[in-house]
């Protein structure tokens, strides 16, 4: 368990340093999925417990059976919807500024409009 938490926090990590040092703006809008992905498997795994069932109720359960709170998992696919429609947003964003610029770089990007 402590190998997957520690993959988890590389993959944050990675996508966090990757946002600052590469300078393409696609690059960037990768980066931050990266390190979306990996706040959400954070997620997961903090959530995940032994000895728990999905909240489904089943004919003929015992009704001392523990059941896995779904709110984490509704957090979650709430994160999921809202990073995919911001990762939208930016890539439409990129776009509309790649029209405008023939290249995504930012360092010249910023000499244009600054």
């Amino acid at each position: 368990m402590i190998y997957l938490e520690a993959s988890i926090f590389i993959t944050i990590l990675v996508g966090f340093l990757a946002t600052i040092v590469k300078k393409n703006l696609l690059m960037k809008i990768v980066t931050m999925d990266v390190m979306s992905t990996g706040v959400i498997a954070l997620f997961v795994v903090i959530a995940t417990h032994s000895g728990v069932v999905t909240p489904i109720l089943r004919p003929g359960a015992a009704p001392t059976i523990a059941y896995a709170d779904p709110v984490p998992q509704g957090v979650i696919l709430t994160a999921i919807v809202i990073g995919l429609s911001i990762q939208t947003l930016m890539l439409v964003a990129a776009m509309k500024l790649a029209r405008d610029n023939p290249t995504l770089e930012t360092d010249e990007i910023d000499q244009k409009y600054l």
